[in-house]
This record gives structure tokens, C-alpha cells and sequence, in this order.
């Protein structure tokens, strides 16, 4: 059911942008995409489970990756991997980054795993989340080292 309202909130989203040029085919195909979910429900169940392993795969790689002692990481995907203290589990599934520049001094960025980034390959979305993790340290500096 939440892969109908998402392709749904989709296709809202694309009528009522204003830059957006949309394509009466482009509604239609979505549409139609909503309509196969709705006459396939085990095609749900299969996408909720290889979400679930491709989200596993996302969070092995970032472990891997992310070892950067100034920046704890906790992730909010249920099912899969929740070390936060409190999530909100109501919205998409998120990965929280906190700089810990000082005892005083820890900025977040929550990094969303969902949409269209969901589409790439667990490598290219952990790319994606380090590379996020990142710019963020980065800006952070920039701001702290003025």
C-alpha cells in the first residue's frame, strides 16, 4: 500500500509543479503503474522485500565506509537497521549523520533513502549517502572555520 500512495504522491506532485512540463503520457504511464500494483499485490510484497535486502546492503556498505570518528551515524529503517534513540518511523526510511564538532556543537543531517534514489544499485545509493555525509562535514567547517 505505501508503494501505491508514493506512486500516487508522485504523480500529484508532477501536476501541480509549476516548472514542470508534464507529459499527458508521463500521468498516464504512472498511473497505469499504480493500477498494476493494485491488480498484483504479490508484486508488492516481492519490491517490500527486495527493499528490505537492498536497504540491508546500503547500510553494510556505508559501515563500511563511513569511519570518520568525528561523525556518528544512526539509521532509522525499520525492519532493517534502527540504532537511533527515537525515530520517525512514520516518514521514509533515513540515515542521521551528526558532526560532533564540540561537546556543544552537533549539527545533523538526515539523509532519506527514498524515491527515485532507490532505483540505483546499494553501491551507488551509499556513494550517495557518503558523498551527502560528506559535503555536510564540509559545510560545517566552512561555517565553523569561517
Amino acid at each position: 500500500m505505501k508503494e501505491i500512495k508514493e506512486k500516487l504522491e508522485e504523480i500529484v506532485a508532477l501536476m501541480n509543479d509549476p516548472e514542470a512540463t508534464v507529459m499527458e503520457k508521463e500521468v498516464k504511464e504512472k498511473l497505469e503503474s499504480v493500477m498494476s500494483l493494485l491488480n498484483n499485490p504479490e508484486e508488492i510484497e516481492m519490491n517490500e522485500k527486495e527493499t528490505k535486502a537492498k536497504l540491508e546492503e546500503i547500510v553494510a556498505l556505508v559501515n563500511n565506509v563511513m569511519v570518520d570518528p568525528d561523525i556518528d551515524i544512526e539509521y532509522c529503517i525499520p525492519d532493517v537497521a534502527t540504532t537511533a534513540e527515537s525515530c520517525d518511523v512514520t516518514g521514509d526510511p533515513y540515515i542521521l549523520a551528526t558532526y560532533v564538532v564540540s561537546e556543544y556543537t552537533r549539527p545533523t543531517r538526515k539523509i532519506r533513502l527514498s524515491g527515485s534514489n532507490m532505483q540505483n544499485t546499494p553501491r551507488v545509493i551509499a556513494d550517495l549517502v557518503t558523498f551527502s555525509i560528506e559535503q555536510f562535514k564540509s559545510e560545517i567547517d566552512s561555517v565553523e572555520m569561517g
